[in-house]
């Protein structure tokens, strides 16, 4: 019956988490996809595979969409964490609003599941093809569609050691999700047929991926840089408390007073307030002390414009001139409001949740002698916007805060999707966070030195920018899109054909 393969599909989804961090069993991806595909294809009910192409859809579909249920619930349920015990949302509405957000997210999954099913032509290798393009083209849309959502794409499990991220700097993460599907479909394609041809392909693109591996595409410039990333672990429930907020200012300072660098970087909202509101003579304090220490300090905070619109911003003040930046790719429902959702405010208790979008393109800051292009949170989600700050920017710095989250898979699943930015760019992304993980990832994706969560404290450590573009700053993710639309078209105008 089709509900057996439907729970098969969820089960498969759901193991495909272990694939990502902190598990890391990156080939269980490999596993997971490779059972889609035979589920969509050589496992599809023999009744179906002879039926009517709407029918085969609609079966496709559902296989689809139960695999991408799985994969949600079983990867971001932590956001339940944010709306129930710091939104304050009931616990059976914070449930139902989890299930139906992954549910709309396996969507997309399902709408590739139902493409694949209804166009594949029963021959291994067009069928692997063809389920590679439509995968690559769902998790992309899904990465851009409402604001975007591109948190799990499949690549993100493929960070070292795994061979395949060496296309990472080539086509990005949506084409490493492609190719990861790709040798998935046609391992099991080798398998289903008995045929080598199929696993010889697998096997190419593997290696392909171990080849690019050792190329280095961008080079060092510059001297290095003394960095101190700041963990200042505030509870999420005690941030925003007022009695407090003078503790969270002390705090703030002996940070920095106590980890002298060239430059010092305190975590996103570490000044839990509007920047006009500070104690007088604060922040020219954390300048100071920087300064007198031969550098500066990037701090995150709120600030406000002559209209009176807030902005989740990052500051920096001591020896170079202060400079800022505002976060542009907010969070629907954590930071503003969509359209027809201002009733969901009555129900969460969410602090500063009517901030107002940064420009798309703004300049790297130019601090110890290098250009560091900032982005704040959720923002390095989205790869083809941090690349706007190419060629230009020498190091990548991300300012987190996932107290919102708990103790989940929430931070190292961020974490990990850094590796794939400093990957793409070809530059080392620096982290510093509230609750973890605060972390330096060299270009090459690997993480060199990282603090453990929740503990506050201060990782030192000696960086170096890098300059020059890989292929995928240059170009985006368009190569690997226009590719898979191509095969897709294709694979329309012969089912035309023999329509």
């Amino acid at each position: 019956m089709d509900w057996r393969r439907q729970g098969a599909a969820l089960l498969a989804g759901g193991a495909s988490v272990l694939a990502y961090a902190p598990f890391g069993i990156f080939p269980l991806a490999f596993v997971s996809l490779g059972l889609l595909f035979w589920l969509l294809g050589p496992g599809m009910p023999r009744r179906l595979a002879a039926a009517a192409q709407k029918m085969r859809a609609g079966y496709g579909f559902g296989v689809g969409f139960a695999w991408g249920l799985g994969a949600m619930l079983g990867g971001v349920s932590w956001l339940y964490v944010a709306l129930n015990r710091y939104g304050g949302l009931p616990m059976p509405l914070a449930a139902f609003a989890i299930l139906l957000f992954c549910a709309f997210m396996a969507l997309f999954a399902g709408l590739a599941g139902g493409l694949f099913a209804g166009l594949r032509r029963g021959r291994a290798g067009p069928d692997g093809v063809l389920f590679a393009a439509l995968w690559l083209l769902s998790e992309w849309t899904r990465g851009w569609a409402f604001t975007g959502f591109p948190w799990l794409a499949s690549g993100y499990s493929q960070s070292p050691p795994s061979p395949l991220a060496g296309f990472a700097p080539v086509f990005g993460v949506y084409g490493v999700g492609g190719l990861l599907a790709l040798a998935a479909a046609l391992a099991v394609a080798a398998l289903h047929g008995r045929s080598w041809r199929p696993a010889v392909l697998a096997a190419l693109v593997i290696g392909g991926g171990f080849g690019l591996r050792q190329v280095a595409w961008t080079t060092p410039v510059g001297e290095p840089v003394k960095v101190a990333l700041l963990q200042t672990n505030i509870e999420q429930s005690l941030k925003w408390r007022p009695e407090l907020l003078q503790h969270w200012l002390e705090r703030n300072l002996a940070l920095v007073r106590d980890n002298p660098a060239q430059l010092v970087v305190l975590p996103e909202t570490t000044l839990p307030l509007l920047v006009d509101y500070l104690p007088p003579g604060y922040l020219e304090a954390i300048g100071r002390i920087a300064a007198q220490n031969g550098g500066d300090a990037i701090l995150g905070t709120f600030t406000r414009d002559g209209d009176n619109l807030i902005y989740n911003a990052a500051i920096s003040v001591g020896r170079s001139p202060s400079g800022h930046y505002a976060k542009h790719h907010l969070v629907p429902f954590g930071e503003y409001s969509p359209p027809l959702f201002r009733w969901f405010y009555d129900l969460v208790n969410i602090p500063m949740a009517d901030q107002t979008r940064g420009p798309a393109r703004q300049a790297p800051l130019a601090l110890a002698g290098q250009k560091v292009a900032i982005n704040i949170c959720y923002e390095d989600v989205f790869g083809e916007e941090l690349i706007r700050s190419l060629p230009e920017a020498t190091l990548m710095l991300n300012l987190s805060n996932l107290a919102w989250y708990g103790d989940s898979l929430a931070q190292p699943q961020h974490l990990q999707i850094a590796r794939l930015r400093a990957l793409e760019t070809g530059r080392p992304m620096l982290r510093a966070t509230n609750t973890g993980m605060t972390a330096v990832v060299a270009p090459d994706g690997t993480v060199e030195a990282v603090l453990p969560a929740f503990e506050a404290g201060a990782l030192h450590a000696e960086v170096r920018g890098y300059q020059g573009l890989t292929p995928y700053a240059r170009w985006g993710n368009w190569p690997a899109v226009a590719a898979a639309l191509l095969v897709v078209a294709l694979a329309f105008v012969a089912g035309r054909r023999r329509g």
